[in-house]
């Protein structure tokens, strides 16, 4: 292990990032790392909130400066974290997200099958540990929760880990919706291990709390506002209908890296993405091959194509209304009789113009992985066990909408 003097990223929500070790470095500069630049964070939201253009980069570099910080503070607590278990825990949070596809969640819906990015970050994990020797292998555990030290693995994923800290405070910045923000320095302060678990030491309580309802307004006003739902769904429908083209072996624009996927017939499925070894085409596709395929389909022959495509490129999104789950079936058949009369179009494609979609959301799980409080007698609280000092109950921690999404040209 060898340290690295002199590396640093300026980032616009911390300031100077300092890179600690050589692999650190190493592993953000090759080209799977560097990708992510081209990977949006928000994916179609800067149709809503313009500057929300922010990058995967920009997330993995700001979680891995928070948990640097982590594992600072819980060892000025005094509590045993090694040099090889800090560098490894850094190596995991900054690759956590390098399994996403084109504007982060649009291809997992719609083109490969049953496999989501977390998978596919370890498929990348395993090839980097392969071209550096092995020097990943603890970070892998970790990031599997198969190590013995459980509080590294919660400070990457729980209810309260540095991805979710660094991405409200940095989607908050980028979007301009100030409800985001959080004191993220207070709360890593507050961090502490008991029972080898990861927990907050009480006086923190207040700090949690505006963390849970800053989640939930970002939740409502960003990542599930309705503008933002009907882009992000048009466009897991452009590639649906781009892969139900192709199967017929209908022509259709393709750039060359994305064009293995657009073509496979068979189901691009966990096992199969592996046996075929299709990470490094997986690679190479980014939100540009998306964007330049869509701005050639506008001119594609396929109606449903066209239209969905020029959608998104254009910015003439479908229009979304919110409809109560007894009505859907009836408005859905409604509309979609209108749409199919409207652009002489049959069943099968009027469901990739008209759709609709069902979101459920939940501001904090009661149920599982509980964020935890110590307090001076050294006995943990639950977050559930303290609701009466909470602005949020179990009743409106989880809400379902449902909406049905449709061209504006119906109704007219």
């Amino acid at each position: 292990m060898s340290y690295l003097k002199n590396k640093i990223i300026n980032d616009p929500i911390y300031g100077f990032v300092h890179i600690s070790f050589n692999i650190i470095w190493e592993i953000i500069e090759h080209p799977y790392f560097q990708r992510l630049r081209r990977i949006s964070q928000l994916g179609l939201s800067s149709l809503v909130y313009p500057g929300a253009n922010h990058n995967r980069f920009h997330h993995a570099i700001g979680s891995m400066h928070l948990m640097n910080k982590a594992i600072n503070i819980l060892k000025l607590k005094g509590h045993t974290i090694t040099m090889e278990e800090h560098e490894a825990s850094l190596i995991a949070i900054l690759l956590h997200d390098i399994g996403h596809g084109p504007f982060s969640h649009a291809l997992e819906n719609s083109i490969v099958n049953n496999i989501s990015h977390e998978q596919i970050s370890i498929m990348f994990m395993q090839q980097l540990n392969e071209k550096f020797k092995g020097k990943l292998s603890l970070a892998i555990k970790i990031f599997q929760k198969k190590y013995k030290k459980k509080f590294l693995q919660e400070l990457i994923s729980s209810q309260l880990d540095m991805d979710r800290l660094d991405y409200l405070n940095r989607d908050s910045f980028y979007s301009g919706v100030n409800e985001g923000i959080i004191n993220s320095d207070r709360i890593i302060e507050m961090l502490n291990i008991k029972n080898n678990k990861l927990v907050v030491d009480y006086k923190g309580i207040y700090s949690i709390e505006k963390f849970i309802m800053a989640r939930k307004l970002m939740y409502w006003q960003v990542y599930l506002h309705k503008t933002v739902l009907s882009a992000e769904h048009t466009l897991m429908n452009v590639l649906r209908r781009a892969k139900s083209l192709a199967k017929k072996n209908i022509k259709i624009y393709t750039t060359p890296p994305f064009q293995t996927f657009l073509y496979e017939k068979k189901k691009i499925t966990s096992q199969f993405f592996q046996s075929n070894k299709l990470l490094n085409k997986f690679a190479l596709i980014d939100d540009f091959d998306i964007l330049t395929c869509m701005k050639n389909w506008i001119n594609q022959e396929d109606k449903v194509l066209k239209i969905l495509s020029e959608g998104i490129i254009n910015r003439k999104l479908l229009k979304i209304s919110s409809i109560t789950k007894s009505k859907k079936e009836y408005e859905l058949k409604k509309i979609r009789k209108q749409a199919r009369k409207k652009f002489q179009i049959n069943e099968e494609e009027v469901k990739y113009l008209v759709f609709p979609i069902t979101i459920k959301n939940e501001t904090y799980n009661f149920n599982i992985n509980e964020i935890k409080f110590l307090k001076k007698d050294s006995i943990l609280i639950n977050l559930s066990d303290l609701k009466s000092e909470f602005s949020l109950n179990t009743q409106n921690s989880k809400i379902i909408k449902h909406y049905i999404c449709y061209p504006n040209e119906c109704l007219k």
